[in-house]
């Protein structure tokens, strides 16, 4: 019988002998992964998801909270970047560090009334396909348009975040030293292609296995979520979530 799957949500600044296993199961994945890259990403996060099966880390994802506001509206806005976020092929099928993943949303939603925007970057079509399976509305998306406020909201969080490695034109993040899946990770099912969400990731992302990463944007609220996101947001997963500071 294969031993349960279990989540649990540490401060990054609780982290200890895990770092090294986050390192090793990222470097299992992705090529141009080194300590000093991964230790500079990890550090200004606020918290860190872990998937274990036993003693082994079997996927994790780190979390970076932080308020700022919208220039043009002015408005206070909250902020959840995610960083690096692997899952080892032998637990794609568990839903499990989703769930994770969306009662800390949850949690982070019913926290503050400020408006929440989850930012994250992606170099692979699983991670972008994540965002149609969560969220009504999401940009960028292949059947509407980025309203022009909202792709300056994505500007302004993109140049804060990376500097001159984002490209306004593209939207892309292009590193200067990428990490890229590992070639027995980068197949996509033939049929995989025809689903418009990945079509239009591999079109606007025609470089992602040289690890070109495409910047999105979703709002955090129950009211965007699709019925799949609801059902994540509603699992009985018992996650808990301790304080952090902002950053």
């Amino acid at each position: 019988m294969q031993a349960e799957l279990w989540a649990e949500l540490r401060p990054r600044s609780a982290l200890e002998t895990e770092i090294p296993q986050m390192l090793a199961l990222l470097q299992q994945h992705f090529e141009g992964v080194t300590e000093a890259q991964f230790r500079s990403d990890l550090a200004p996060k606020n918290w860190v998801i872990l998937i274990w099966q036993n003693q082994t880390l079997k996927g994790f994802t780190t979390l970076q909270l932080y308020s700022t506001h919208d220039r043009q509206t002015h408005t206070p806005l909250r902020i959840v970047y995610s960083g690096d976020t692997i899952t080892d092929p032998s637990i794609w099928s568990s839903p499990i560090l989703a769930q994770a993943w969306a009662k800390t949303l949850q949690n982070l939603h019913h926290s503050d009334p400020s408006p929440l925007y989850w930012l994250l970057i992606s170099s692979g079509y699983r991670t972008y396909r994540f965002l149609s399976l969560c969220f009504q509305q999401f940009y960028p998306c292949y059947d509407r348009p980025t309203p022009a406020p909202t792709q300056a909201l994505i500007d302004q969080l993109a140049q804060a975040q990376f500097a001159d490695h984002y490209d306004r034109a593209t939207g892309l993040v292009r590193f200067p030293q990428p990490q890229k899946l590992r070639p027995h990770l980068q197949q996509i099912a033939p049929d995989r292609h025809h689903d418009p969400h990945i079509a239009f990731f591999l079109h606007h992302n025609p470089h992602h296995l040289q690890g070109d990463e495409l910047v999105c944007l979703a709002e955090v609220a129950e009211s965007n979520l699709t019925a799949a996101g609801k059902r994540l947001w509603q699992s009985k997963l018992r996650l808990q979530v301790p304080e952090a500071e902002e950053g």
